[in-house]
């Protein structure tokens, strides 16, 4: 039994035996904050109560309620009670304290938990430093906005912020450095990572970020019109009102069930995209009496970008980020038939609002031009769709944001493309598009995740083998980062990784072997740059 001692009260954990060498100490289902239920729903987290006796944590919280986009399509689970966290260390005593890492999961602001089931600690805590995962509230339950100061939105981004504030009262008892908290996470939760890096709410609660393969200038991050889409739920509800305190009322109401797996287009152009997955997500708050606001849009336009200073950052995506599309955007067959038919379906969600019909017709007719060289095979030409996609969701959004942040002049950068190739690539044939790459030897989005998490369905990798060899090279990066603010201190890699730099465009090749370079897939973001620019699209 290992018992330790947090604000709130005891908590028992357990030794777990690591495969991979030595033991590390769990603790699982801690809340920290109150359930959001009833009047706490939508609303911003609020701190936990005290426990009496000795609190069990060798369980796992429930899931926040949400559907599954990814993996089981359409199932839906969870519960609403699900605001918990989770602490892996290899040392409650050490002589120092242990650098700790903060996980964001990622999955659309849909899907998706912290437990092990796809983020275990196996492989980080070999590296001398904490693992904290953490659920929050997804979809409806965290990302409705009224404009309002009873839901004014962004509730899971603070019920993150909770977390973090926990983590930093209370990590110490786990061995932690408070003073040495790194943020991380990957799709969705990469984007999480970058508006933390800007929130006025999180400020001093971490001193590094790695934001892999999100970040918040795609524009999938962003609420459109996240009133309207309120109204639009509670009328596909059968409520009819404009007055957002009813609406308000109507909603707190209803069975969980009626509010998850929302599909909620407001406009024609919406219901008519493929591509518009993500309704519920980031929106810019008002201002309420002393309510803090953990965003709100004018700290975009902030001349130094409203970086917290002197946060040392990496960021990247994989080689093949649009794979995903294959999956979750339904069949490409009806994706390259608007492609080949329309081009406006090569516009993004928010160029479609503010271009002229004649503009997005010309500038969707450029980009189809530069993947589509040849008029438009169906099926065959998936691989050039999912290059699109790769580049509109993940890849070009990375590089604006990382010259936005190199523009800055406050933080150090630095940037990664994630290429390995091993059996550990298990996305896509998770997410049931396997069958259709075949052989394809693809690095697809996520593919990075089971090079820093065992999955507890994952089979033990033989020690000698190359695969852990790249886990092991691949963790090294990742928590070198949290320890020293550099991935490379020392030549035990075999290599410096040198931060990104506006004029070199440094950035760090992560394949089987490691490879520095400059300025990666620099054709297509120059592409992108230029035609973007010529239809006067703010970039930086």
């Amino acid at each position: 039994m290992v018992v330790v001692k947090v604000n709130e009260g005891l908590l028992e954990g357990e030794v777990v035996k690591n495969e991979y060498g030595g033991t590390y100490y769990s603790f699982k289902g801690i809340p920290y904050a109150q359930p959001p239920l009833g009047d706490l729903r939508f609303k911003a987290p609020q701190p936990p109560k005290q426990w009496k006796n000795v609190r069990s944590a060798k369980q796992f919280g429930s899931k926040c309620y949400h559907h599954d986009v990814f993996f089981e399509k359409g199932k839906v689970f969870g519960s609403e009670d699900c605001l918990y966290l989770n602490v892996y260390t290899p040392n409650i005593k050490p002589d120092k304290p242990l650098p700790v890492m903060f996980w964001i999961h990622g999955g659309g602001f849909m899907s998706g938990a912290g437990d092990d089931d796809v983020y275990g600690p196996k492989f980080l805590v070999r590296q001398d430093v904490i693992l904290v995962t953490i659920n929050y509230r997804l979809e409806v339950l965290g990302f409705l906005c009224l404009d309002t100061e009873d839901v004014p939105g962004n509730a899971g981004l603070k019920d993150q912020v909770a977390a973090l504030r926990w983590v930093n009262k209370n990590i110490a008892s786990f061995g932690g450095d408070p003073e040495n908290v790194t943020i991380f996470g990957e799709s969705a939760g990469g984007a999480c990572v970058t508006y933390h890096l800007i929130s006025p709410m999180t400020k001093g609660l971490f001193r590094r970020a790695i934001a892999q393969s999100g970040t918040n200038v795609a524009y999938w991050t962003r609420a459109y019109k996240p009133r309207e889409r309120a109204f639009g739920l509670a009328r596909k509800l059968g409520f009819y009102s404009d007055d957002p305190k009813q609406v308000y009322e109507f909603l707190k109401e209803q069975p969980v069930e009626a509010l998850i797996k929302a599909i909620v287009p407001i406009t024609y152009s919406e219901k008519g995209r493929t591509n518009i997955e993500v309704y519920f997500s980031v929106a810019d708050e008002k201002q309420f009496g002393n309510n803090e606001r953990f965003f709100h849009a004018d700290i975009l336009e902030s001349e130094s970008y409203g970086l917290h200073e002197g946060v040392e950052i990496m960021t990247g995506y994989t080689a093949d980020e649009g794979i995903m599309s294959l999956a979750v955007f339904g069949d490409v067959s009806v994706s390259l038939e608007q492609a080949r038919n329309f081009p406006q379906f090569f516009i993004s969600y928010p160029m479609s609002l503010t271009l002229s019909t004649y503009d997005q017709l010309e500038l969707g007719k450029r980009i189809r031009e530069y993947y589509f060289k040849d008029p438009i095979s169906i099926p065959d030409d998936w691989e050039k769709v999912v290059k699109f996609y790769a580049a509109d969701l993940f890849m070009f959004p990375t590089h604006r944001w990382t010259k936005m942040c190199a523009r800055s002049k406050k933080n150090k950068i630095y940037l990664y493309k994630f290429t390995c190739v091993s059996e550990l690539n298990v996305i896509c044939q998770m997410m049931g598009v396997g069958d259709f790459i075949k052989d394809y030897s693809v690095v697809g989005h996520g593919d990075d995740l089971f090079y820093l998490f065992m999955p507890n369905t994952m089979p033990i990798i033989d020690k000698n083998s190359k695969t852990f060899q790249h886990v092991e090279k691949v963790t090294k990066l990742w928590t070198n980062f949290a320890k020293y603010g550099n991935p490379t201190p020392d030549g035990s890699l075999g290599v410096t990784w040198t931060p990104y730099s506006l004029a070199n465009k440094e950035y760090l090749d992560i394949g089987n072997e490691l490879k520095p370079g400059q300025a990666p897939d620099d054709e297509e973001v120059q592409f992108w740059e230029n035609v973007l620019t010529e239809f006067k699209q703010k970039l930086y």
